[in-house]
């Protein structure tokens, strides 16, 4: 369990990872709010006031030929102390399509072991729904000492672990793709991937997890992993990049479940055309 400093313990922090728009603007002065819209909803330098930028698609993904992966621990605390964030910083992260990439954000602060993350529910949408201000982002915002980041070990796992666990009865790898993706009757938004799906896993689309970017409750989430027999004692969850993986496992983690993992990398690892379909096999349909 993330701990927090002296000057964070007067707040009312939320026992689960989420919060909603009304906490966050009675609390906006005393938390850092980060933006970390991606891909096709990274927007313009507006949102939340004061918001600073977590670039997915930028310095807080590894320098590498996949997209979206974690950066090395140096790297990664050297940022967000440029970020103003700090050992013990409350941060709240949110993204401007309600949902997507916010809960990428919250599983590396989460694996890092630094601050007290959380998603804000229904994302931008809501915070302006509620009648709240939209404003500047802080493009420059006031850098703090960089916090000690060490990732813990089965945050994230790689191609040969999602591998082994595909044949394991006690795991269950869930794919968090639309069922088009999943099936291969759906075209990969990126070149030189297969269309399909791994043997064995499971397709739970993060938008039924939470439809119009509000998660679902823990019951509804609960009944969701068990309806696709994703119910079971170690959960890793895959997408197209990494990111919406995270909201399966926001979900699982508010669901209860107890071992969770992400497969960083992910179908632009594991769906390359150039992969072996012997070691890395695709199969399409449900």
């Amino acid at each position: 369990m993330t701990t927090v400093s002296e000057h964070t313990t007067s707040l009312d922090l939320p026992a689960g990872p989420t919060v909603d728009v009304n906490w966050l603007a009675a609390n906006l002065d005393r938390v850092v709010v980060v933006d970390a819209s991606a891909m096709d909803h990274r927007g313009a330098d507006t949102g939340i006031p004061g918001a600073r930028r977590f670039d997915l698609d930028g310095e807080m993904s590894a320098d590498a030929q996949l997209p979206h992966t974690m950066p090395a621990a140096g790297d990664f605390a050297q940022r967000l102390g440029a970020l103003g964030i700090g050992q013990d910083s409350v941060v709240v992260a949110y993204d401007r399509a309600g949902m997507f990439s916010s809960a990428r954000a919250w599983w590396m602060l989460r694996a890092a072991g630094v601050g007290c993350p959380y998603v804000l529910d229904g994302g931008l949408p809501a915070w302006l729904a509620a009648g709240h201000p939209e404003g500047p982002l802080a493009l420059t915002p006031q850098s703090v000492p960089a916090p000690v980041v060490s990732i813990a070990d089965g945050a994230f796992i790689d191609d040969a672990e999602v591998a082994a666990r595909l044949q394991n009865p006690t795991d269950v790898v869930v794919d968090v793709r639309s069922a088009g993706r999943f099936q291969g009757t759906a075209p990969e938004p990126r070149e030189g991937m297969r269309g399909g799906h791994m043997p064995g896993s499971v397709n739970v689309p993060f938008t039924d997890l939470a439809p119009d970017g509000h998660l679902l409750s823990r019951e509804e989430l609960q009944g969701k992993f068990m309806e696709a027999g994703a119910n079971r004692e170690r959960m890793a969850f895959s997408c197209g990049s990494g990111i919406t993986a995270c909201v399966g496992a926001l979900a699982a983690v508010v669901a209860g479940a107890k071992d969770v993992t992400v497969y960083d990398g992910s179908w632009s690892d594991w769906g390359r055309e150039d992969r072996d379909p012997a070691q890395r096999p695709v199969i399409t349909g449900p």
